[in-house]
């Protein structure tokens, strides 16, 4: 029988709600196999408009550096492949998923992945903190955030959410 494979992920966008029109402008995931991270998947995402310069502070991503990247619907095949069988494993999932979902629906795509939330999580596992962002949850668990972790890109949220996760799993 085959291990359950987990992919945490995380996506960065051009603001809070894709019922307003704000859309994904970077995915990145981590394949999760045991207690390690073994695969990982990274792009930006060309939305074919200017995004704000607040959205640029936030991330560190100008409309420069999307101007030449794929669109969602050129990248999705290879998302597909890099979630299939998995189950997605995401900090604050609600936001991501309906990202994802508001992103696969406008062109009729889908993926049928289950969701699991290290946000709701942690409120179990680590009782009492503050609060339960990523940054709260990763010091509480890690010590200080590494100076080469490039926060609000999706890459090394997705790997730490995977730390979280792996963390979570051995207890």
């Amino acid at each position: 029988m085959s291990r359950q494979r987990y992919v945490a992920l995380d996506v960065e966008t051009t603001g809070l709600s894709p019922r307003n029109g704000h859309r994904i402008i970077e995915i990145g995931a981590v394949s999760i196999e045991g207690d390690r991270i073994t695969e990982e998947f990274e792009s930006l995402v060309n939305v074919e408009r200017k995004i704000s310069s607040k959205v640029q502070r936030i991330h560190g991503i100008s409309n420069e550096m999307l101007v030449n990247q794929p669109k969602f619907e050129e990248l999705f095949p290879r998302l597909r492949s890099f979630l299939k069988n998995s189950i997605i494993v995401a900090h604050n999932a609600r936001f991501d998923r309906d990202f994802l979902k508001h992103e696969m629906k406008r062109l009729s795509l889908s993926v049928k992945n289950r969701y699991i939330c290290t946000m709701e999580m942690g409120r179990k596992y680590y009782p009492g903190l503050p609060d339960y962002t990523l940054d709260t949850l990763y010091r509480h668990v890690f010590g200080e955030i590494p100076a080469d972790i490039r926060r609000h890109r999706a890459l090394d949220d997705a790997r730490m959410t995977a730390q979280i996760w792996m963390d979570m799993v051995k207890r």
